[in-house]
């Protein structure tokens, strides 16, 4: 069968930062190239980010800051495709940018200027896009003899075929801007395995009423330490309606799992203890609460000592043990959360397709030739700060160099 102009030699599901920068690799090698994808926009994803100007990468991005059941997969993709490299992409667009925090690299002006960026290298390697078009089904069909083996993609604009399918569908994560579960259906279609998916970068819920509640906190922020399972993370905390949010809070949730506890410090470079019992040795009679509240917010003090002493006790009056075992709480404060706000306010998705199934090289389809998964929809996420946008290029030029 001759398909004509609707044969690729490669297509790529996915118009976000994994698949573009996969098919522009791919373009520049002299591919013919259709990247397709269902939302109107192309980039969705990277309009909205680091609140509309983008932190297309982190200068620390290793192994170390991403969660995966196997913890090596992503070190050949992030060897060889680094921050700077993308940075240069930016610099060679005349893109101003700044850094904001701990390595964190911004748009000066917005995240649209990323987008362009990579449309443009796109379309200068001659890639084509299929937008706002709907994917009907995917499946391999043989040509002649069992070696020619090619992808057909049904879509509502017609069919398409190619011997390379990359599918960069990206996860479950705010589903407003068009995400949903395809990737992972074609990978389990084609017999890969999947890990479980979370949604993560993602607030907390916490209890309305009793010991993990802390109602009537909302807006409130915080500098403190949160932890997750012994990993700790020390930037703001932002109490809200529903529970917790804030820097550290969405960093702890990419580690969190159901039913585990918070651990917090509230004033992680201070001898809590040290501080009040020298107050109460000078004879201060003010409330406990309030002398907390020269560290702390002072509705956060309220609630503390409401919730762990006698709140209206005046310093004097309160035994030093009962001091000691409160200030000790401040430094290791247990919150057990209800679960987090969902994938409608999550910034990634943890999970996906099994590392295991993939070439952490190619990012190919260890059973099926020719298939590969780039970007988010692989269980590789990054924590909150670029290191997301990091690996889809990373993974999405790895795969661009061999389809």
């Amino acid at each position: 069968m001759d398909y004509g102009k609707d044969y690729f030699d490669v297509i790529i599901l996915g118009g976000g930062g994994a698949g573009m920068m996969c098919g522009m690799q791919a373009g520049q090698r002299g591919r013919k190239v259709l990247i397709i994808d269902h939302s109107k926009k192309i980039g969705g994803k990277i309009l909205i980010s680091g609140g509309g100007r983008c932190n297309f990468t982190n200068l620390g991005a290793s192994a170390a800051q991403y969660v995966s059941q196997n913890p090596h997969f992503c070190k050949s993709a992030l060897s060889r495709y680094k921050p700077e490299d993308f940075v240069s992409l930016v610099r060679k667009h005349k893109i101003p940018f700044h850094e904001k925090k701990l390595g964190q690299l911004f748009c000066d002006r917005t995240a649209q200027d990323i987008v362009n960026l990579l449309k443009k290298e796109c379309e200068e390697a001659g890639v084509q896009f299929l937008s706002d078009c709907e994917i009907s089904t995917v499946s391999q069909k043989q040509q002649n003899t069992p070696s020619q083996t090619f992808f057909e993609v049904k879509t509502i604009r017609g069919t398409f075929v190619s011997p390379h399918l990359v599918v960069a569908t990206g996860g479950l994560s705010i589903p407003k801007i068009g995400a949903t579960g395809l990737g992972y259906q074609i990978a389990r279609q084609f017999g890969l395995a999947c890990v479980g998916t979370a949604p993560a970068l993602d607030g907390f819920t916490l209890p309305e009423q009793g010991p993990h509640s802390f109602q009537g906190l909302s807006g409130l922020a915080v500098d403190c330490t949160i932890s997750s399972r012994k990993i700790k993370f020390r930037e703001n905390i932002l109490f809200t309606h529903a529970g917790l949010s804030g820097p550290a809070a969405l960093q702890a949730s990419l580690h969190w799992e159901k039913g585990d506890s918070l651990w917090v410090d509230f004033l992680p470079e201070k001898d809590s203890y040290a501080w009040l019992e020298s107050r109460k040795r000078e004879g201060n009679r003010a409330l406990a609460k309030n002398l907390l509240s020269e560290l702390i917010p002072s509705r956060l003090a309220q609630k503390l000592c409401e919730l762990a002493l006698p709140a209206e006790e005046p310093l004097i009056r309160i035994s030093d043990q009962e001091l000691r075992t409160f200030c000790e709480k401040l430094h290791h404060w247990e919150i057990i959360p209800t679960g987090t706000v969902g994938y409608n306010k999550a910034e990634v998705t943890r999970g996906g397709v099994n590392t295991d199934e993939l070439s952490s090289k190619t990012m190919e389809s260890k059973k099926i030739p020719g298939l590969y998964f780039v970007g988010e929809v692989i269980d590789v996420t990054g924590w909150l700060g670029g290191y997301n946008f990091q690996w889809a290029w990373a993974s999405g030029w790895a795969a661009g160099q061999v389809v």
